[in-house]
């Protein structure tokens, strides 16, 4: 028998009854019932329940055990006693009893616990991230990421992609985040940079006749942490192709992003047949450049029926023509509590306010209260009302009136209530309600002025709306392109022209457009795919002409002799006969978290920094000796306290 186990602690099923196993792993779990211990064993494949009574030799020893001790366990596989099987684990009919116990590693008293899924200091885990990462949600999300990248690299493949690996020390590059610096210990006072992303490299590989490149790529960048972007490294599945266009790119990404949901999506729903949202109508209806599409909330111009009103807060505004009014239909919000508490939400945005008008649910003058059964259900509306279940009141009367057609009119008047009714008149009202498609019980939300200063937070009272009424249908995957974006936009900091996506990026209408066009309107072949409120993967078709990539980069404040410094492999390498090309990134990181169902990217990395950029385990980063600065011919200068 090998040395530590003739079977994992996953394997053991009716067939192996009355044979003689030997397991090796970590006690999970020990349990005493009236002087019998049950110690669950537990190693990466599985648990096995082993019992141990007084009757057994290794009884004694069984009594010392402690939580994750790791041991070995010989002893005989038998059925577990009737009514005490557990239909939740593979091995659950079967059990070990235990005649020989010796301990391969001791445990000391745990800094968390490892049995159960219990919240824990965040601090802790990162510290004992080797404990954290022996909790079944976690360590099973470890697992889900491998079996992920391994069905994105197996797609790709499919789909005539071949893998290559591109440099990591590399040349510094505008990428649009800080790079991390690697000093040079042989060129002093020179740096190499870690790549932000294999951009330049896959491009030249497209240069050097090679059709269709991908890679699981890390990628380094200096930016601030948050929860849905992990400081200082992610992974993202590259790709680039020659000669193609747009449609040519999202053919072949769209069944491998696709393929991978729907593999892993534990039978939610995956939308097949992703939509195409410009940028320019995204930020119009929904007020992000990723919208989340199961948020069935659109937002809609409401310009005209503020102009020259008499709520003159709205109506000076529009005044100015870049203003505009945008409204947010709330569908079961129309009470004055939850207008009054979006109001305090938006304040506590850092806004003045959120206007609102509200359609408010009554059913008084409408029912005839000395009919018994109309008094029965207008009490019970009123009595969701008061709950604060406004979607649920509308509900019940609307069922209520189809089994009772013609007394209350469909087409009734609904007053609009609130400050902003009170001063634009029932007319301007009746109109916005009519535009919205409003109901009793529902209300608008509005924000006004420049629509691109606010556009923000109006997406995001769009989604804390959908959220508060319970709109967002969470057990499904909604996948969309964003298309279209603008090439450049104006640096209020800086007062110049700036890239606002990828600098390689082909402009629509190509050098005539650069020539000729005010650089604020011209749009770029780049994308985005969004899912459920994040973007995932970007992308675009490339600027493969040097005479268009010079002029692109003067547009943004590069000369040719900067871009050629800067820049010089690809810049030479498209002197010398360059196909048109084009391709993306997708977040590795991103696709596993929402497959996992969490919101933290901590939730589905191996050894994951905290918020402040620190390896709490391995104690990153940390002080170098005098010696090997002086190698790198490099002295601090610390900040003064």
């Amino acid at each position: 028998m090998h040395r530590y186990r003739s079977h994992t602690c996953g394997a053991l099923r009716d067939s192996h009854i009355d044979q003689t196993v030997r397991l090796s792993g970590w006690c999970h779990r020990i349990r005493d019932h009236g002087g019998v211990l049950f110690i669950d064993l537990r190693d990466h494949y599985g648990l096995t329940q082993c019992v141990a009574d007084p009757d057994s030799p290794a009884f004694a020893q069984a009594e010392k055990l402690r939580s994750e001790w790791v041991v070995r366990i010989d002893g005989k596989a038998r059925r577990r006693p009737a009514g005490t099987e557990n239909p939740e684990l593979p091995t659950g009919d079967v059990e070990v009893y235990v005649t020989e116990i010796e301990v391969l590693g001791p445990a000391g008293e745990l800094p968390l616990p490892v049995f159960g899924e219990q919240e824990y200091p965040e601090d802790i885990r990162l510290k004992y991230r080797f404990l954290d990462l022996r909790r079944e949600k976690l360590h099973q999300n470890i697992m889900t990421r491998g079996a992920i990248v391994d069905s994105m690299r197996r797609r790709m493949k499919e789909q005539g992609f071949f893998e290559f690996q591109t440099p990591i020390l590399t040349a510094s590059s505008p990428e649009g985040a800080r790079d991390f610096l690697v000093p040079s210990r042989i060129h002093p006072g020179k740096f190499y940079a870690l790549p932000q992303a294999p951009q330049q490299y896959k491009q030249l590989l497209m240069m050097s006749g090679f059709d269709r490149y991908f890679q699981i790529a890390p990628c380094f960048r200096d930016e601030d942490p948050r929860a849905d972007r992990l400081p200082g490294e992610f992974y993202q599945l590259d790709l680039e192709m020659s000669f193609v266009e747009q449609d040519d790119v999202f053919a072949a990404v769209e069944p491998v992003i696709t393929g991978v949901f729907e593999e892993f999506a534990k039978g939610k729903p995956v939308t097949r047949n992703w939509p195409r949202i410009p940028f320019a109508e995204a930020i119009r209806k929904y007020g992000s450049d990723k919208p989340d599409l199961r948020n069935p909330l659109l937002m809609q111009d409401v310009s005209e029926h503020f102009r020259g009103s008499g709520f003159k807060v709205f109506a000076r505004m529009l005044e100015n023509s870049k203003n505009q009014v945008w409204a947010i239909p709330g569908p079961g919000g129309g009470s004055r509590a939850f207008c009054d508490r979006m109001n305090s939400w938006a304040q506590g945005e850092g806004q003045p306010g959120l206007g609102y008008i509200m359609f408010p649910l009554d059913v008084e003058g409408v029912l005839d209260l000395n009919n018994a059964d109309q008094k029965l259900i207008r009490d019970k509306v009123e009595e969701l009302r008061k709950q604060g279940k406004i979607i649920e009141a509308i509900k019940a009367l609307e069922e209520w009136q189809a089994r009772n057609p013609g007394i209350i009119a469909d087409d009734r008047s609904i007053a609009g209530a609130g400050p902003l009714a009170n001063n634009i008149g029932p007319e301007r009202t009746e109109a916005i309600r009519a535009q919205l498609g409003l109901k009793a019980g529902d209300a608008a939300f509005f924000v006004a002025g420049d629509p691109a200063k606010f556009w923000k937070f109006a997406g995001l009272a769009r989604t804390k709306l959908g959220e508060e009424l319970n709109l967002i249908d969470k057990d499904r995957f909604e996948l969309a392109w964003v298309v279209d974006f603008p090439m450049y936009e104006y640096n209020e900091e800086e007062k110049k022209v700036d890239f606002s996506h990828n600098p390689f990026s082909m402009p629509q209408g190509g050098l005539e457009a650069l020539n000729n066009q005010d650089p604020l309107t011209i749009n770029a072949f780049q994308y985005d795919i969004t899912c459920n409120g994040y973007e995932i993967a970007s992308g675009g078709i490339r600027n493969h002409r040097p005479e268009a990539m010079v002029k692109a980069f003067e547009i943004a404040g590069y000369g040719e002799a900067e871009v050629v410094e800067r820049f010089g492999g690809i810049y030479r390498a498209f002197q010398y006969g360059a196909p048109p090309h084009g391709g993306m990134a997708a977040g590795v990181d991103r696709i596993v978290m929402l497959l996992c169902g969490t919101t933290n990217l901590r939730e589905i990395s191996l050894f994951p920094m905290n918020q402040r950029a620190e390896d709490l385990l391995m104690g990153a980063p940390s002080e170098v000796t005098p010696k090997q600065l002086r190698e790198l011919h490099i002295r601090l200068n610390l900040p003064q306290d």
